[in-house]
């Protein structure tokens, strides 16, 4: 058989991103996010059994700009991860394969992830 100089397996250069691999990726790394997110939380809560000093070094950064930042990414991810989970849930019994189906649940998901995001950031500042 002649050596080729094609490539073995579909990569990043023959395909354009669809709607589907995007939040797939998304969904990774969400899942990554939430997992950091969670030794955040996990270290405000040693802090807090620490006691005041400890607990108002992380209370110092978590209300910094870039600890609102950080706490907002975490909350987006934590609604995207669990709305994803949910459509692929979904995927796992059959339901939704049909593409104008993916399409409407990916929107209705990301809607979902916004909206959610939005009155938990709301709910908190209240």
């Amino acid at each position: 058989m002649p050596a080729t100089d094609r490539p073995l397996s579909p990569h990043l250069q023959v395909y354009r991103p669809q709607i589907t691999s995007v939040l797939s990726i998304l969904h990774r790394i969400t899942g990554v996010a939430v997992t950091f997110g969670t030794l955040l939380l996990t270290w405000w809560l040693v802090a807090a059994a620490y006691g005041p000093d400890a607990f108002a070094n992380v209370q110092g950064f978590l209300g910094s700009f870039v600890g609102q930042l950080v706490l907002w990414g975490f909350c987006f991810a934590v609604w995207y991860h669990f709305g994803n989970g949910i459509r692929h849930l979904l995927w796992d019994f059959g339901w939704g394969f049909e593409l104008d189906q993916v399409r409407l649940s990916a929107m209705v998901m990301l809607g979902f992830s916004a909206v959610a995001t939005l009155i938990t950031l709301i709910a908190a500042y209240l």
